[in-house]
């Protein structure tokens, strides 16, 4: 519930930002860079002067709104891909298994580079990048959950009567693997939050100006030891959100699971 709780915060956070910002997040003041914390500036000053908590805003922004729109994509792209594996079988689920070990065999951050670095940095880059490293998991995990049910009573008995094949997938078997599905897709919204901040950090996402927690921390790292709030309050938004997200799936996992209901 804490976590529930602080995503919602932040999601409230994102939606108003641009409302209770207290100035433009590109607005330079070099008179006051690294300022510290307190005064005009809540949670300081960046190395040009802007307001960190501005940034932090838009940066909340970005971050969820590409966590919410990747994962979303790979959520539904993935899941129809291993239910047709599961399904039909043959060539079909050897090509779509073939592919996702194909994706599944390069390291997350490798691969989400060698996407950004095809297409360009950007933010639409970024969402497809964690896309296509998210989709395999969806669809390994689809593909497992549809096998388990292929040989179920109610599919039997739709068969018999004549239902045809996608709305027995529709219909009757996918209603039936949602629950693990959405606990992974919550799982995996941490994840593509990291991966958005690791790309932006080594300025592969979001491009300066636009602020971006990565960014934030990236140009706040040759301060550390003169003005640490410019790194450290973005990490402690990344960090913060992601144990927010990470226990906000395991508690939707035990609400949707009937087996832990029971212990």
């Amino acid at each position: 519930m804490a976590g529930a709780a602080y995503l919602g915060l932040m999601v409230i956070l994102a939606v108003l930002g641009p409302s209770i910002a207290p100035a433009d997040p590109a607005l330079q003041n070099l008179a006051d860079r690294r300022a510290p914390p307190g005064g005009a500036y809540l949670l300081g000053a960046d190395e040009f002067g802007r307001d960190i908590l501005s940034r932090l805003l838009y940066g909340t922004q970005v971050a969820l709104r590409v966590a919410a729109v990747s994962v979303g994509a790979a959520m539904v792209v993935g899941t129809a891909l291993g239910m047709w594996a599961a399904y039909y079988g043959g060539w079909i689920d050897f090509v779509i298994s073939r592919f996702t070990d194909l994706l599944l065999a390069f390291p997350y951050l490798l691969l989400a580079i060698a996407v950004v670095s095809a297409l360009g940095p950007g933010e639409l880059t970024a969402e497809f990048a964690v896309t296509v490293w998210s989709v395999p998991f969806f669809a390994r995990l689809a593909r497992g959950s549809i096998a388990a049910l292929l040989h179920a009573e109610f599919v039997s008995a739709a068969r018999a009567v004549g239902v045809r094949e996608r709305s027995i997938l529709l219909r009757h078997m996918l209603p039936n693997i949602m629950s693990p599905i959405v606990v992974f897709g919550a799982l995996f919204v941490a994840r593509a939050i990291l991966l958005e901040s690791s790309l932006s950090f080594l300025g592969l996402g979001i491009q300066p100006p636009a602020a971006s927690w990565g960014n934030m921390m990236s140009s706040g790292r040759d301060f550390l030891t003169i003005a640490p709030h410019i790194a450290t309050i973005p990490g402690l938004a990344i960090t913060m959100t992601v144990l927010s997200a990470n226990l906000a799936a395991d508690g939707l996992r035990d609400a949707l699971d009937p087996r832990m209901q029971d212990l």
